[in-house]
């Protein structure tokens, strides 16, 4: 089954102590190998801080060198998520911010957004996100894959998320090999941004790193605070604590402009100097 994509364009006691620091080293190997086992999606080159994490703590995530982020003049980009992409709360959908990217950078935006709808949770107007991966078609061809989403979510986390997660990336990779991918994870609603959100903000910061997959972090950037909140989200009855019409603008400036710095990021060589400082995109 299909479902409806909008486009839009523009010693011996020495010898003794060094046999036990053998053992000492070969235990620690072997722990080191148990834990790649049981956490596969951690094995990566090397360990870096994770892109978002719970207030107050570090987390630290598995990363691998993301590709060089292409998004050329004309580039058909998929914006795939749920009621924010759909465009709610905006005058019609079609301001909202998955469409205006088109002007803003130039690009043609294929817009698939279902309201209500996240890795577990299936939505009003189509199921979850792994079956709605599961059926676009191949011949859209897309540049870049921008996947948002989702705070839908939060009320089922954390049973299942990281594997339904990892489903739908994977099937999203199979079907689109030759897209760049960029994760885009929830904006907060509501505020304080609510823990599960957090959570599930930081879990998808370290799995698009262990990917080499660029993620974008509105919570981590500060992109709805308190100072303007009620400029962004329309929180009547209508509304529903979605973006308002300019608060759709708003979130397309904020998306562009990260797209394209992570156009202007370098490169990253495989044998570079490491600087364990850096942030995972």
């Amino acid at each position: 089954m299909t479902y409806p994509l909008l486009m839009h364009a523009p010693g011996r006691s020495r010898a003794r102590r060094l046999w036990l620091s053998l053992l000492g080293v070969a235990l620690a190997v072997a722990a080191v190998c148990a834990v790649a086992v049981l956490r596969p999606w951690g094995a990566a080159p090397e360990p870096v801080p994770a892109v978002a994490a719970a207030e107050g703590e570090t987390q630290v995530a598995a990363s691998v060198p993301p590709a060089p982020l292409a998004l050329d003049e004309g580039a058909r980009v998929l914006v795939f998520g749920d009621s924010w992409v759909y465009g709610s709360a905006a005058n019609v959908p079609t301001l909202g911010f998955a469409y205006l990217l088109a002007d803003r950078l130039g690009v043609e935006t294929v817009v698939d957004g279902v309201r209500g709808s996240g890795y577990l949770r299936p939505g009003i107007d189509g199921p979850a996100y792994g079956e709605r991966i599961a059926a676009l078609d191949p011949a859209l061809a897309p540049d870049v894959v921008l996947v948002e989403g989702s705070i839908n979510d939060r009320r089922a986390y954390p049973a299942g998320y990281r594997e339904a997660v990892t489903a739908a990336w994977d099937a999203l990779a199979a079907k689109f090999p030759d897209a760049d991918v960029v994760i885009l994870g929830p904006s907060p609603q509501v505020l304080p941004v609510e823990s599960a959100t957090r959570e599930i903000d930081a879990d998808l910061g370290e799995m698009a790193a262990a990917r080499g997959w660029w993620y974008i972090s509105p919570i981590a950037d500060d992109w709805i605070t308190t100072a303007n909140y009620l400029d962004v989200i329309d929180t009547g009855p209508v509304g529903r604590d979605h973006p308002s019409t300019a608060g759709h603008a708003y979130l397309a400036d904020r998306v562009a402009g990260a797209l394209e710095r992570l156009e202007e990021q370098p490169a990253i060589v495989a044998d570079a100097p490491h600087d364990d400082t850096t942030v995972a995109p």
